[in-house]
């Protein structure tokens, strides 16, 4: 029983072997797969992969370098510190359109107009990059993705006879703009975007940048070209399907978007600063609330720039008017009688609000505009408490 086990094992692996040194046909095909974006959030920028196609062998694969594993050892401490590691796997192209065509989001093609040693060079390439001991590598939403890793590969097998010109690009967007096409109906999520990444997705992307999103990958194959034997340049795609197209459905209104919501939140404390006013009172939980949520949000956006690999966390200047050290100055607003020396910490804010708005202005950082309102109260508020306490003094006098 144990040797007939052992040679079927045996036999097993000669077949995988063989199978990854598999010689294809003169009439098999690359394609490069560009996937529409879908209705959660992780499908929203779209997605990219190759297809190699072999009628005569019966080979239909689709190389996906976009998965990772969920039960991977410290997968979401990983991902908090930017360390999260992606994954090639291959599997048959039609089970690879289901989820798309169950997700309702269209798929294209675009068959790569190279010669049969060239197929067969990406084609090894990808099956040795499939192998376990290959397929992992460190994923970087901006510059190492599912989408960047086309663009690579063609670029090692074809070499200098494949020119990526992006002359086709004439926009002269930011990280920070291109996001946002994609995340439109993701207001919430945008809204988080905006707080977690720093001022560095700020600056102009270079044409080069763009393709980390997959349509820009798309268009930058349907005009790149590539060199023929007799010295001539081609366009690159030979033929461009729609395999999968989508159905429209209008996204709902959210009454509760970020800035409404803010809005709402901002009123109330601008309400309650009032009559704070009005009766000379404090009220305590109003401030200690404030303080808190503003010192909590400096903590992560000062910990996703310091303590983590995450290229896009850096220089993020919330931190101004979400103080940090506001988390400690919370509780001790809990206080009936709150010390003098409020009064410079609260002028010290309002001088990183007024920072806030003039870095906003010149564009070094770009803010989310839902928290135009919760400034707004802030200063309010941060104003109301200098001047509660400028009277506490003068009572006493």
């Amino acid at each position: 029983m144990y040797k007939r086990n052992l040679f079927v094992f045996m036999l097993f692996f000669v077949f995988i072997q063989l199978t990854a040194q598999q010689k294809l046909s003169p009439k098999a095909t690359v394609s490069v797969i560009t996937c529409g974006p879908g209705s959660e959030l992780y499908t929203a920028f779209g997605h990219s992969a190759f297809r190699v196609y072999d009628p005569v062998l019966g080979i239909d694969k689709a190389y996906n370098y976009g998965t990772f594993n969920f039960n991977a050892p410290n997968f979401y401490l990983n991902f908090a510190k930017g360390k999260l590691i992606y994954q090639l796997s291959v599997t048959n192209f039609n089970r690879f359109l289901r989820i798309y065509q169950y997700e309702n989001r269209w798929v294209k093609t675009q068959e790569l107009a190279i010669n049969t040693s060239e197929v067969q060079a990406i084609f090894n390439f990808l099956e040795n990059n499939a192998k376990p001991q290959n397929k992992y590598y460190q994923y970087d939403f901006f510059y190492n993705n599912c989408s960047t890793k086309i663009e690579e590969i063609v670029k090692i097998i074809l070499k200098e006879k494949v020119s990526f010109s992006n002359s086709h690009l004439t926009s002269n967007k930011t990280h920070r703009d291109l996001i946002a096409d994609y995340t439109k109906n993701f207001k919430w999520s945008k809204f988080g975007i905006d707080l977690a990444l720093g001022s560095v997705i700020d600056k102009k992307a270079t044409k080069d940048e763009y393709k980390f999103l997959p349509d820009y990958i798309f268009k930058a194959f349907e005009n790149a070209t590539i060199t023929s034997v007799n010295g001539k340049k081609q366009p690159l795609v030979k033929k461009t399907r729609l395999i999968l197209s989508e159905k429209k459905i209008k996204a709902p209104y959210n009454l509760f978007s970020p800035f409404n919501t803010i809005l709402l939140i901002s009123l109330l404390i601008l309400f309650i600063s009032y009559r704070n006013y009005t009766h000379n009172t404090r009220t305590k939980f109003i401030d200690f609330i404030l303080y808190f949520v503003t010192g909590i949000i400096g903590v992560v956006v000062l910990l996703l720039w310091f303590a983590t690999s995450h290229t896009a966390t850096y220089k993020n200047l919330n931190f101004l008017w979400a103080f940090a050290p506001n988390l400690i100055v919370a509780f001790i607003l809990l206080k009936n009688r709150v010390p003098k020396w409020i009064i410079i910490y609260n002028k010290i804010l309002l001088l990183l609000i007024a920072s806030t708005l003039i870095i906003w202005i010149l564009k070094i950082q770009v803010f989310n505009i839902a928290i135009i309102p919760f400034l707004v109260a802030l200063i309010i508020r941060y104003s109301y408490l200098i001047k509660f306490r400028n009277r506490l003094s003068s009572s006493k006098k």
